[in-house]
């Protein structure tokens, strides 16, 4: 399985900026760009719930457990 992060996309559908995002939860911007591009290897959950609670989502609305496609590789 791999982590797939829709941070973007919950971004884009509350309107929301990586900048204000990162003040809110107290990250720097290059945390939440790093979060968005996947190119971390964890979270904290109290990260996870701070960025929750700024967009009013769960957990499941960003981030998604996936079969890796072998096909590719």
């Amino acid at each position: 399985m791999e982590i797939i992060v829709r941070l973007d996309v919950m971004l884009a559908t509350r309107k929301m900026k990586s900048r204000d995002l990162a003040e809110i939860v107290g990250i720097t911007e290059q945390n939440i760009s790093l979060l968005k591009s996947g190119k971390v290897k964890g979270i904290r959950f109290e990260t996870l719930a701070k960025i929750c609670a700024a967009l009013d989502c769960q957990p499941g609305d960003i981030l998604e457990a996936a079969p890796i496609d072998h096909s590719t590789t």
